[in-house]
């Protein structure tokens, strides 16, 4: 799946710190909802992505990734692909994804976004 695609999707789940300004997980949070995408924030907001009211389309993985994994390995709700952000990656995440044949790719949804606004 390409990062074109992905920003087709209208359900985004955010995992890392998305109340601290400073943070990339923020500021990713931020621009999905100004253009208009319909996103939840695991990590800081919400406690798992079990707690996400909504279909899940997208998980976006801004954290580090031994917390990545640990978000990943207990949640029982479905997502269409997994984008992991730079320096949210891991050898044990890889694996889990491909284990469990969940789709994937390593990009950046700020970039995303400005490429291919709705």
């Amino acid at each position: 799946m390409e990062l074109k695609e992905i920003m087709e999707f209208k359900n985004f789940v955010v995992l890392g710190n998305t109340i601290n300004p400073e943070k990339y997980a923020y500021k990713i949070k931020e621009e999905l909802i100004e253009h208009g995408y319909n996103v939840a924030c695991v990590g800081k907001e919400l406690a798992s992505i079990n707690d996400v009211k909504f279909p899940i389309e997208v998980l976006d993985l801004c954290i580090n990734p031994n917390l990545g994994i640990k978000y990943l390995m207990e949640s029982f709700k479905t997502y269409k692909v997994v984008v992991i952000q730079p320096g949210a990656e891991s050898k044990e995440i890889f694996d889990f994804l491909e284990e469990n044949n969940i789709q994937y790719i390593e990009g950046c949804l700020l970039l995303g976004i400005n490429l291919f606004k709705k």
